[in-house]
Order: structure tokens, then C-alpha cells, then sequence
């Protein structure tokens, strides 16, 4: 049965919407009204401290790359390439952790916790319901989507533009550290077979730092979809994020 729901002027849940899957795949319509538990806290807690690590790791990844001008005097008076390139490497750990802290809790989570982490193209439905989240996104219909969780097109980005890029962000970095760290470091042990294997590293901080690129571009573009979904549709979006809670007021 379909999970989508679309309204156009008509009561919440006057058509299919997305929802939980396996023994939760009936047909589910949030009411005019309705709230619904979406985001736990794990999952807020982890959404805020991942948005200010990429905030500092783009700051500071393009300094590293593009470094301030040289100025004269006592070196230990002007250590501020210093500070940003340990600020670089403590997000880069507490982003890590994170990531990892995320996969681990969309196992044990909630539906919601793990809808970010796949998209099921196998289903009929769900490519049906890609289509007309796309004719929303483009502004193209006023059928709004109606669901708690994320809809087709964002989970496609999601995986797409955040977690493939933020994995090969965490190799590709861990990779051109372990060259300061040393042959007898964990980074070197897991991630020092990248840089033999590239030979080139210039390469690998290209590569990298394009890789810091996409990160910025999807920032950009999400923020852009929250704010205009939070206006547009009438069901609570970014307020989800700090509450968990998604309320489903209809059409404004």
C-alpha cells in the first residue's frame, strides 16, 4: 500500500503518505492537528553538534588550504595557523565519533532513526512517490507531502551528499594525518594503506578538499529546503529538530 499522503486544500490525509515500514506499512495520515514523536534526543543532540563540527571543518579546511598571510615577529606569538589546524583536528574526531555514534543508534532507534540511511528504490510505491515529492520540490504542484519522517528526495540526498561524502571525508582525512602521526599510529594503520596506494598525496588533499565542497553545497541546500518546507507546507519542521515533535497543522 502507498506511504505517501498528498492534500491540496482538503484535509490532512486525503490521499497516500510515507511512514514506518514492515508490520507499520499500512496506510498512515497524520490529522489536522496531529503531533508525532520523530527526531529522539540522541538524534537532535547528534544533528546540532554535526551541524557545528562542519561549521568549523569548512572554516578551518579552507585555511589549511588557502593559510592567512605570514607575518614577522615571535613565532610563538603568532601560533594562529596552529590553533586552526587543532581546531581542524578535534572536529574531525568529535565529527567521526559522531557519524559513527549515528549509524550505531539507527539500530536501536526509533522508524525515524534509520530512514536517513537508505531509500527503497525496489519499491514501486516509493519511486511513485519520488516523482511527486520532485514536482513539489520544484514548485511545480501545491499537493503538499505529508509524512513525519524524511521524504524520498531528502533521503536520497542524505545519502548521497552527506553520509557517502562524510565517510570519504573521515578516510580521505584520517589518510593525510596519519603522515604527521607517524608509521606506528592508528591512523597510519588504517588509513596510512591510502597514501602508499595513491603515491601523489597532493591528490588526496584535492580530492579532499572538493570532498569539503559537496559538504558546503548540501548545507546550503538543506537549509534552504527546511526553511521553505517549514513555510510553505504547514507542518513543523525545523521546530522538529529541537522538540521531536512534528505537528501537522494543514495548509496555511
Amino acid at each position: 500500500m502507498g506511504l505517501w499522503r498528498t492534500e491540496s486544500r482538503e484535509p490532512l490525509g486525503a490521499g497516500a503518505s510515507f511512514g514506518p515500514e514492515g508490520i507499520e506499512e499500512e496506510e498512515y495520515a497524520p490529522q489536522a492537528g496531529e503531533t508525532i514523536y520523530v527526531h529522539e534526543a540522541p538524534v537532535r543532540l547528534w544533528h546540532w553538534l554535526n551541524a557545528a563540527c562542519i561549521v568549523i571543518l569548512v572554516v578551518t579546511g579552507y585555511l589549511i588550504g588557502v593559510p592567512l598571510p605570514s607575518t614577522t615577529g615571535e613565532p610563538s606569538e603568532w601560533y594562529i595557523m596552529g590553533y586552526i589546524r587543532f581546531a581542524h583536528f578535534a572536529a574531525s574526531y568529535i565529527f567521526t565519533v559522531g557519524i559513527t555514534f549515528r549509524f550505531f543508534w539507527a539500530t536501536i532507534g526509533n522508524y525515524y532513526s534509520r530512514d536517513m540511511f537508505y531509500f527503497p528504490v525496489w519499491r514501486r510505491s516509493w519511486t511513485n512517490n519520488f516523482m511527486r515529492d520532485l514536482r513539489w520540490k520544484l514548485l511545480l504542484t501545491d499537493q503538499v507531502p505529508c509524512g513525519a519522517g524524511h521524504s524520498p528526495i531528502t533521503r536520497v540526498a542524505m545519502v548521497g551528499l552527506f553520509l557517502l561524502p562524510s565517510l570519504f571525508m573521515i578516510v580521505t582525512g584520517f589518510a593525510l594525518y596519519s603522515e604527521a602521526t607517524g608509521r606506528d599510529s592508528w591512523e597510519h594503520h588504517f588509513f596510512g594503506w591510502i597514501v602508499e596506494f595513491w603515491r601523489n598525496t597532493q591528490d588526496i588533499h584535492t580530492l579532499h578538499r572538493l570532498g569539503m565542497w559537496v559538504m558546503l553545497v548540501f548545507t546550503v541546500i538543506h537549509i534552504y529546503m527546511v526553511v521553505r518546507d517549514d513555510i510553505l507546507s504547514g507542518h513543523s519542521v525545523i521546530g522538529t529538530m529541537f522538540s521531536g515533535w512534528r505537528f501537522f497543522a494543514g495548509r496555511r
